[in-house]
Order: structure tokens, then sequence, then C-alpha cells
């Protein structure tokens, strides 16, 4: 199984300049025509968000809601309405593709999909070249799956200040690195950073050329099996919201069929709802380890990690305010940290890339 691959701003989208890697920017996908004004009733009107993206990805064609998912907890769990029929009984024709995570975006770029699984952080790095999107469900956020994992003789942040520690520069576990050593009263001058691929953290951490490394599951797993005695001294349980996971939509897709996109999110409510439920627990991760070739108590590990939320509880995190408990505030500290490390020259106007009124309208 490939690794979760899960960005924050620097990716190996053929789409996006890599920092971290030193790519070449790679051709930025040809805009589509503005959304059309609707004609019918208001509840098939494009929303103020989705109107107000100039410029977006191609639109998927065809019949249908074509959607891409990948190996994250928070997007394998679309896997239950999948195999049990929801979508059908709601009345929406939807198609997931499945893929990995960054040919999910690049599929959403192309336009081949009108919507795709990813964290918020990564739908402004997608729309600063050019394929915006409109975010309509937060599916979960990291609740301990990302991790600062430590050799042994290290049991605290404090305890980095000199040390070389191993993570993918510019991607999530870097700014939640940041977190970590300013939490420990460090600053990232204090200490040295060494640029490895995130799949290849727990080979670093083995090797002893690094003290610690920054992953997400299952690197950060793998890392704590490889290194008997190592330790996680620093999660994203430490700082819920770092890391939302959303269903980010094509606007001109969520402009021209709204009423669909409604019904997708009922459908996520009640996938939410079943995997929260302990009596169902067992089915979940049958089925949602089985998507990702793990056994299911392997992966309730995992699915420890990720809060997912149905949209009741979400309604919280799309309440605009500063700091991590809102995806808004989310957005700023993640867009910030994208500019700072050059990933993207100029701030984006994040707030065009939320769009809370599709789960508003759901819960009615």
């Amino acid at each position: 199984m490939n690794p979760i691959v899960r960005l924050i701003g620097i990716s190996v989208l053929s789409l996006v300049a890599t920092v971290a890697c030193n790519k070449s920017e790679a051709p930025k996908p040809a805009a589509v025509e503005k959304p059309a004004a609707a004609a019918s009733a208001a509840a098939d009107a494009p929303s103020a968000a989705a109107a107000a993206v100039p410029s977006a990805a191609p639109a998927a064609t065809g019949k249908g809601l074509k959607i891409a998912y990948s190996d994250w907890p928070g997007w394998v769990a679309w896997e239950i309405a999948i195999q049990k029929g929801w979508f059908k009984e709601a009345g929406v024709d939807v198609e997931f593709t499945w893929l990995d995570y960054v040919p999910s975006m690049e599929a959403y770029s192309a336009g081949k999909v009108d919507a795709v699984c990813m964290t918020n952080g990564d739908a402004l790095v997608t729309g600063a070249t050019g394929g915006k999107s409109v975010s309509i469900i937060v599916n979960d956020y990291s609740d301990g799956n990302d991790m600062i994992v430590a050799k042994p003789g290290i049991t605290s942040v404090g305890q980095l200040k000199g040390k070389t520690i191993g993570v993918e520069v510019g991607f999530v576990d870097h700014l939640l690195l940041l977190h970590a050593l300013k939490a420990a009263n460090l600053k990232e001058s204090d200490v040295k950073l060494k640029n490895v691929k995130t799949d290849e953290t727990p080979q670093a951490l083995k090797s002893g050329d690094v003290d610690a490394v920054g992953a997400w599951q299952p690197s950060s797993g793998a890392a704590l099996k490889e290194v008997p005695g190592s330790k996680p001294i620093f999660t994203s349980k430490d700082v819920p919201g770092l890391i939302y996971d959303m269903l980010a939509v094509n606007p001109k897709s969520l402009a021209e069929h709204r009423a669909d996109w409604v019904k997708v999110a009922k459908v996520w409510d009640r996938v939410a709802k079943f995997v929260n439920d302990e009596k169902n627990l067992d089915e979940a991760a049958k089925i949602m380890s089985a998507r990702v070739r793990l056994a299911p108590d392997e992966y309730k590990a995992i699915m420890k990690g990720t809060h997912i939320m149905g949209l009741e509880e979400g309604k919280k995190h799309w309440a605009k305010a500063e700091g991590l408990t809102s995806i808004y505030g989310s957005n700023k500290i993640v867009d910030e940290f994208n500019v700072k490390n050059t990933v993207y020259k100029a701030p984006e106007k994040v707030d065009e890339y939320l769009d809370p009124s599709i789960s508003e309208e759901a819960l009615k």
C-alpha cells in the first residue's frame, strides 16, 4: 500500500512548485468559464463562495458527480456509504475514484473529477496554481496520526535543541514541528532540519542520521516500530484543527448541481454518525481496512488518530474566528506558512475557498 501523502503546502504535484524537493514549476491548468447564473429556485443558485472564485479547475463532464478520494481515514470512510448504497438511497448519482493522494489532486486540477478529498492547506496550494475549489464538508481533523517521533532518550520537545530533525520541509509535519517548538519556547533556528521524504522517515530515524522525525500515519507508526524505545513527543492531538481534511468541489459543478451536493453532505453526515457509534466500530473498521488492505484491528488504531465529525459538530469549526478551532482561522495560519516557505508568492483569499452553506442546508 502506498503511504498516505498529506501535504500542507508543497507536494510532488505536477501542478505545484515544490520547495522541499526543488521540483520545477509545471504548467498551470487552463481556467474555465465562471459558473453561469442559476435561473431556477434559490436552492439551486450558486453559493457566494463559488461565485467569488475567479479561476477554477476545468469541470468534469459526463453523468453524475465524480469524486476522487484517497488513503486517509476521514476519506476512506466514504467507502461505508459506497458499500451500503447510501448515495442511491439519497437519490444522487456519485462515482468515486480511488487514487493516491497526489494523483487525486492532479485529476481534480485536470478536470477529470468534480471534487477531491484534500486538506484545507492543499486546497490553497492547488488554487494558487489555477485549480480553484470550494470546500463544502469538513470530514475530520488529524487527532494524533501526525507525530514528532524522537529516538530513545529524548522524551520532550525541549530536548530537541541542537538536535537534527528529519522532516519533509514545507509539508504538513514541518508546520506541526514549528508548533511543537513554539510550545517548548524554541525557534526553528534552535534545531537542524534535514529534508527527508515522509515515507523515508522511519529509515532515517533507524539509521541514526536524525534524532527525531516528523511524519504522519503510516510512516509515523512505522518509525515507532522500527526504532524500539522511540516515542511520540508531540502530535496533532496537541494542536487539534491544525490539519483539516475536506471535500473540495469545483465551483462550476457546485453552482450547477447544488442540490446534489447537499445530498452528498447528508450522506456524509450519515457516514460520520455510523463511524462514531461504538456499536458499529467493528463493521466500520472492516469496511475501511479492506479498502486500504490492512487488518481491521490495525486500522482501528489509525482511526483513533483521526477525529471524524458529522455536520452538526462541524458547524462550530465553520464559525469565522482566529485560531485553529475555526477552519477560517486554520486557513489563515496555513496560508501564512505557505507564503513564508515560498510555496506560492502572495497570500490567497482564503475565505473564498470555504462554503459552509451546503452543510447548513443539509442539516435542515
